[in-house]
């Protein structure tokens, strides 16, 4: 019998990629849309409404779930942090989980696991002690914006577990995709053969490919060990310079290399060039204990298979 996977935020960077591997494996997917969308991406894909801000979710798809997959979430990068922006950023979160919850709670269902994303701007700027190790999973949430957010959008989830659903959270680093997120504004200044690095680069992202992270939600889906909280991260972290200096090399052929001041980041992006001057390495132990193993660990092995997908797509 074909499982039903209820998908949120669907329609997102991750959620495009993982429906796509899900049906081919033969899953059936629901994605929960604020619209019906006019066309359905294949035979295993159906839509369905629900309303964050009415508190509802169509109680027929929800019936059919046998899993939610909960990736809903306004863009954290995509526009300047106003207190308004702030505000949606959260709510799109916590809120979206707390209805998750409610229907848990009072619809009849016979769903088994709940895989929520969070982000490992959970942790706060790396410490000596973090340098070294990289972040686990038990330190607590950081004192700012972001690390205050993926608190109050795990605590939102949180709660399946008492209505004893098999939880698992996702912190998901830097995703590297050459359809959108950061890698995308990575790549723009190369159009103009720049390798713009910020400030001075010294700070560390974690990251991970997005074959990866789609990969590492099919396991918490099909893995019943897998609960709790794991850091989404490759297994090399590498620094802001590192990375803007190997897609210049993997993407063009020449370049120049630009510092970018702090004091213009925080005139063109504000609040938010705090999360972009950030350094925050996290550790992927606990993920690799649990059995996942990477198709790309390293910086080069991801770049290499993004620069190929991206060629191939120009034959097209």
């Amino acid at each position: 019998m074909m499982e039903t996977i209820l998908i949120t935020g669907g329609t997102g960077l991750i959620g495009k990629k993982l429906s796509q591997m899900l049906t081919a494996k033969g899953y059936k997917v629901i994605i929960l849309s604020r619209s019906m969308p006019g066309e359905k991406i294949n035979e295993n894909t159906d839509y369905a409404v629900w309303n964050i801000k009415n508190e509802t979710i169509d109680e027929e798809a929800f019936a059919k779930a046998d899993h939610i997959i909960h990736l809903a979430g306004a863009g954290v990068a995509e526009k300047r942090w106003t207190a308004k922006r702030k505000q949606e950023i959260v709510n799109s979160r916590v809120k979206s989980g707390n209805l998750i919850v409610k229907y848990i709670r009072e619809k009849p269902n016979k769903i088994k696991t709940i895989i929520s994303s969070s982000a490992i701007g959970w942790y706060g700027p790396d410490t000596n002690e973090s340098l070294k190790t990289g972040f686990t999973e038990d330190a607590p949430a950081a004192n700012d914006f972001l690390g205050q957010t993926c608190y109050d959008w795990e605590n939102a989830i949180q709660p399946a577990k008492e209505a004893g659903k098999r939880l698992v959270i996702l912190r998901t680093g830097i995703v590297l995709s050459n359809h959108g997120g950061a890698f995308k504004e990575f790549k723009n200044p190369l159009k103009f053969g720049v390798a713009a690095i910020l400030s001075s680069g010294k700070q560390i992202i974690s990251w991970i490919h997005i074959d990866d992270i789609c990969r590492m939600y099919i396991q918490a889906l099909e893995s019943s060990n897998m609960k709790g909280i794991y850091n989404a991260i490759a297994t090399v972290p590498v620094s802001n310079k590192e990375m803007v200096l190997a897609l210049a090399k993997k993407f063009r052929n020449n370049f120049i290399a630009i510092h970018v001041p702090s004091f213009i980041l925080k005139i063109v992006l504000g609040k938010m060039s705090i999360e972009v001057l950030k350094s925050t390495t996290a550790s992927c132990n606990k993920i690799k204990n649990a059995g996942f193993h990477f198709l790309y660990p390293t910086l080069d092995a991801a770049l290499t298979a993004l620069k190929k997908e991206d060629e191939d797509a120009k034959k097209i």
